[in-house]
């Protein structure tokens, strides 16, 4: 679990002694004591909901990195947006209209935006808000052929071994059904993919793509794979009002689950796991409406 050290200020001077900020803290760190609001708790969530409540603005939270919501490709409001605040219609358009692109143009994608793509992230939940995502940011067409070139080379292996019908039936008998389901599954279009990207020079895996964002979490979080993938949905949903396209790459990830050494030639240290890839760039698509969606298995108890 990340530190939990107390960096709580308060100054006695701008406090009024509402209470607002005992009310929402989590973790009991603050009461009100003659009037003034102290530090009382030997623990914190950094979570800022203190400084955020405080109508005086007497409560610093030193841990927290206020850069993190300074943007540079586009500027922020930093008043609270009250619940209801932003018309949900205004929210919905934004996630309807989101898609997975597969055509982007050649243009690179800014460094700056990549570094506000990972400060939007950073502004998703986490678990006991431990935020310990991780972010590896590739931000050069080259770098994503690169990436891709190592996932190539795992899936190439793959299909060598799904190819063998008597492993694939070995491994089903001992109850590893794992390779047996690939074939059936991914097998042919894999393979059809990688012949494609090594014949025709079509990228099949990363579509053109000129950036990529591997989303992570380090060993001290408390809900890794759940928090990166809020993170990433955040990337995602903000990338869109950005001018950007995003494309998840699920064969990226699995290939990286399956052989760490991928991401000990990327630079990321072993401690760490890649839950969600996102290659993203400046799209050569565009749409004319929205769609709708599947029908979910929904239950009310």
């Amino acid at each position: 679990m990340n530190s939990r050290i107390v960096t709580t200020v308060v100054d006695p001077e701008k406090c009024t002694g509402c209470g607002s900020c005992v009310r929402v803290c989590p973790s009991e760190t603050l009461s009100v004591e003659n009037g003034i609001a102290r530090v009382v708790g030997d623990k914190s969530l950094s979570c800022g909901h203190c400084a955020a409540v405080c109508p005086g603005g007497a409560i610093t939270v030193k841990a927290l990195d206020t850069s993190m919501t300074e943007f540079t490709s586009f500027s922020l409001d930093h008043d609270w947006l009250p619940f209801g605040g932003f018309g949900p219609g205004d929210l919905a358009r934004v996630m309807a209209s989101r898609r997975s692109c597969r055509n982007f143009k050649k243009k690179p994608v800014e460094t700056d935006v990549l570094e506000d793509l990972v400060k939007l992230a950073c502004l998703a939940p986490s678990g006991t808000n431990s935020q310990e995502w991780t972010f590896t940011c590739m931000s050069t067409r080259e770098a994503v052929l690169e990436f891709g070139d190592l996932v190539k080379e795992f899936f190439t292996g793959l299909n060598k071994k799904a190819e063998n019908p008597v492993l694939r039936k070995g491994l089903s008998l001992v109850g590893y059904k794992a390779l047996d389901a690939y074939y059936k599954e991914y097998y042919e279009s894999v393979k059809e993919a990688m012949y494609e990207m090594e014949h025709h020079n079509r990228d099949r895996l990363f579509h053109g793509a000129t950036a990529c964002i591997l989303v992570g979490a380090a060993p001290d979080a408390s809900c890794p794979k759940e928090d990166a993938m809020l993170a990433a949905g955040n990337i995602l949903l903000g990338a869109h009002t950005m001018g950007l396209g995003t494309c998840l790459i699920g064969f990226a990830v699995e290939a990286m689950k399956a052989d760490r050494s991928i991401q000990k030639k990327l630079g990321i240290p072993g401690s760490e796991k890649t839950h969600a890839v996102i290659a993203l760039g400046y799209p050569d698509e565009s749409y004319q409406r929205i769609t709708g969606r599947k029908r979910p298995l929904v239950r009310y108890k």
